[in-house]
């Protein structure tokens, strides 16, 4: 119980702290975000602040770590590391943003299944070769989706940091309500460095994570993902619960891929101003309003969550039905609101640089 505590008060104080000196830093080294007709704020933003949130995760973890589970953290902090580098490289433009989609983002899940985490959904109903081939397929796609997500919902003031730290507390509960220490302290963390972070990054934001601390802060929502498992659970409730909690990034993506490919657009390689906040936002919401409205979603997912592990299985599969039509009806609605319609863009050579905050 004190090690969750001692993660949760490490993180807070490491991420609100160094996020000033990287914000000085960033201004003076030039390492700050331009504005342009894709983005929301209108005057340059120093970035580096995924710095802030990786080093005081590390520190957090490290500070508690235990020798029993050594492998398993060794590996979440690899593949973090490896999503905060890949970031830090794409936010200075060194780096081609589809390596970190078809590249990094695959090779951290794959760390993630070198040391035994992955999911378990397949394998309760097909023993055997084939459940553990799906299992593992099912680990890449959820891994790769849930980073991608949060990498692209970076968008506005306080948004990405907010949901992160919203998902990460309903992860911190679902875990001690199991029994899960490793898991409720690495959500601790995770979301003591959210919440430092947030300080400075909310409306009007004095600085951004870039793609780096988006990046790891998706990484490490997959991971805590994979990691709950509800004592007694049964199916759906098991792969239902890290959903719920991740509900405002499941929907926003689901929302804008949905869009684009409808309009022919490839849906992580065209940024645009069309996503769930934006649209919120153009309803009247404000920028401010769209953020504070998604972190109430964020809440109620994650009390629907914590619901679902004490349902029946039949109103599980009720509860699951009721949900995917509500989202599908959002979507609609959604779609039908104003928002600022990108053209069709040609496919960016490899060399060419991807800006940051305009997914």
């Amino acid at each position: 119980m004190s090690s969750i505590w001692i993660a949760f008060v490490i993180a807070l104080l490491a991420s609100l702290i160094l996020t000033v000196p990287l914000r000085r830093f960033a201004l003076r080294a030039g390492i700050v975000d331009q504005p342009n007709a894709r983005k929301v704020h209108v005057k340059p933003v120093p970035l580096l602040g995924g710095v802030a949130i990786y080093a005081a995760f590390v520190l957090a973890v490290v500070a508690t770590l235990h020798d029993n589970t050594r492998a398993e953290i060794l590996a979440i902090l690899a593949g973090a590391t490896l999503l905060a580098i890949t970031g830090l490289l794409d936010d200075s433009g060194k780096l081609h943003h589809q390596i970190k989609l078809f590249l990094s983002m695959p090779l951290a899940a794959c760390i993630l299944l070198a040391s035994g985490i992955h999911a378990q959904v397949f394998t309760d109903f097909l023993p055997g070769k084939t459940g553990t081939l799906l299992d593992v397929v099912l680990t890449l796609f959820w891994v790769v989706g849930v980073t991608a997500a949060f990498s692209i919902l970076d968008h506005l003031d306080g948004l990405c940091a907010g949901i992160a730290a919203v998902a990460a507390a309903f992860f911190t509960i679902a875990a001690f309500l199991n029994g899960q220490i490793l898991v409720c302290t690495l959500a601790a963390a995770t979301l003591g460095a959210s919440l430092g972070f947030l300080r400075w990054n909310f409306s009007p934001a004095k600085i951004f994570m870039g793609d780096g601390g988006a990046m790891l802060l998706g990484f490490l929502m997959a991971t805590l993902g994979l990691k709950l498992r509800p004592v007694g659970a049964h199916f759906p409730a098991d792969w239902l619960l890290p959903t719920l909690i991740l509900i405002v990034p499941v929907f926003d993506t689901t929302l804008i891929t949905i869009s684009r490919l409808r309009r022919g657009l490839l849906p992580f390689t065209s940024p645009g101003k069309d996503h769930t906040a934006h649209r919120l936002s153009n309803l009247g919401f404000g920028h401010k309003g769209a953020v504070l409205a998604l972190y109430g979603l964020g809440c109620v997912g994650g009390a629907l969550a914590l619901l679902v592990t004490y349902l029946p299985s039949l109103a599980s599969y009720v509860l699951a039905g009721v949900l995917a039509l509500g989202g599908a009806a959002a979507v609609i609605a959604l779609e039908r609101s104003p928002y600022e319609r990108q053209d069709k863009a040609p496919a960016a050579p490899l060399a060419s640089l991807n800006p940051t905050r305009s997914h």
